[in-house]
């Protein structure tokens, strides 16, 4: 049991590794990979504090790595959910018994804010995961979440806003276990007096905090309005540039493969070439020196020639480049009619011009998308023209070959003209 236990606990860690490590968002400040292995590290030290047995220990080291996965799905709101699905297909994965996945699952949703746990092991993974409120690490902590909330939450927080926040979260929270009362609670409530005295109106008189706190509400609002606009714009801005983002690869993915069509389209016309000029070199040094003496080869020869020109010919057509006029005035330009991604419609332009247009195209992103569609749509129809000349070749190769070697076969079984067989010979 306790190598299952074992190996249990190390694939959930090597998976969580994973997963807070290549999954997350490079926004993320403080849920890290190193703020879960600082809470399982928490959930030990108060387990051993309470002296839980072992299977209770699997149970919470489990829900302490998996409690803060949900984050790989790209935003914090219910994360929990997500979180409590990842460890759930873990653990059905490892057979794990549905008391064990039903406690994990109990553990995970225990830190959804505001706390709210039901029994001792959910109480010990809550004091673990704001185990830093009472520790040294308060104020690295807190810099880290703002920083988070910031980046990857998109909302601003000013430094006094956010010393307001931490003074009201401090206020209202409290440990559950012994060892958070005792051990974390001391320093929490240092923390919570220091905050209090940096703030200037923590003297003020009680009717004046009243009216405070409704311009403070007011204006909360009104900077909640600001934030949810900002946060919005943000969001807004993130899919446009991943739309992009997907427009792009897919253009690039188009000019890649079209570029390697092109290349084996090339590289077989060039092995065609190879191929029927090496056997018209054999035809004409060799065969030709014998047409006098077997006429019957003259057929043979000659359909031969045939054959191995004409595949030449039509693999040359594959393979031969075709340029335009190479030139485009500013009206093509505003129409949005000349292609300025393929050579061929500029190389006789100066440098000026070229240069012009190009910032022209590039600041009309219809027009740049445009010009790639076009420059995709036209190298498709050369690629078609190259394939079609390409089959041409290879099938007169192929018949034509087959054709020869009848004809070959055919003139040694005739006998020369003059020839005569005695009787009985």
């Amino acid at each position: 049991m306790a190598e299952n236990q074992t190996l249990l606990l190390k694939d959930a860690q090597a998976l969580v590794t994973d997963l807070l490590t290549n999954k997350i968002s490079k926004n993320l400040r403080f849920h890290t990979l190193q703020h879960t292995q600082e809470v399982v590290a928490a959930c030990e030290k108060i387990a051993e504090f309470q002296q839980l047995p072992q299977e209770e220990r699997l149970i919470l080291a489990v829900a302490a790595w998996f409690h803060d996965t949900g984050y790989t799905g790209g935003q914090a709101k219910d994360h929990e959910s997500l979180s409590v699905q990842l460890a759930t297909d873990f653990l059905k994965q490892h057979t794990a018994n549905e008391e064990f996945t039903a406690k994990v699952i109990g553990c995970i949703n225990a830190t959804r804010m505001p706390q709210d746990p039901t029994n001792a092991l959910e109480e010990i993974i809550c004091d673990a995961d704001l185990s830093h409120l009472g520790t040294d690490a308060f104020k690295e902590k807190s810099r880290l979440l703002r920083e988070e909330l910031e980046e990857f939450g998109g909302k601003e927080v000013s430094k006094k806003s956010w010393r307001k926040i931490n003074i009201r979260f401090l206020d209202g929270h409290k440990y559950f276990t012994k060892y958070g009362k005792e051990v974390l609670q001391p320093g929490k409530e240092k923390h919570l007096a220091e905050l209090i005295e940096k703030t200037p109106d923590h003297m003020a008189k009680p009717e004046k905090k009243h009216k405070e706190k409704d311009k403070e509400k007011t204006k909360d609002k009104s900077d909640a309005a600001a934030v949810q606009a900002a946060a919005d714009a943000k969001a807004k801005k993130a899919k446009e540039n991943q739309t992009e983002r997907g427009i792009s690869t897919v253009f690039r993915i188009m000019a890649q493969n079209q570029a390697n069509l092109s290349q084996m389209a090339d590289a077989k016309a060039n092995i065609l070439i190879s191929v029927n000029s090496i056997i018209l070199t054999i035809v004409i040094s060799v065969l030709f020196t014998k047409l006098e003496n077997n006429p019957n080869l003259q057929i043979p020869v000659i359909l031969l020639v045939v054959v191995c020109v004409t595949a030449i010919v039509f693999s040359i057509l594959a393979t031969r480049p075709n340029v335009n006029h190479g030139t485009f005035t500013q009206e093509d330009i505003h129409n949005k009619r000349t292609n300025l991604l393929f050579f061929g419609n500029f190389y006789k332009m100066s440098l000026t011009d070229y240069d012009w247009a190009m910032l022209e195209m590039l600041n009309d992103k219809n027009y740049l998308y445009s010009s790639i569609v076009k420059d995709n749509y036209f190298l498709g129809v050369v690629l078609a023209k190259k394939y079609r000349f390409l089959r041409y070749a290879y099938n007169i190769f192929m018949f034509g070959l087959i054709l020869s070697m009848i004809a070959f076969a055919i003139a040694f079984a005739i006998p020369q003209a003059g020839e005569v067989y005695a009787p009985g010979q």
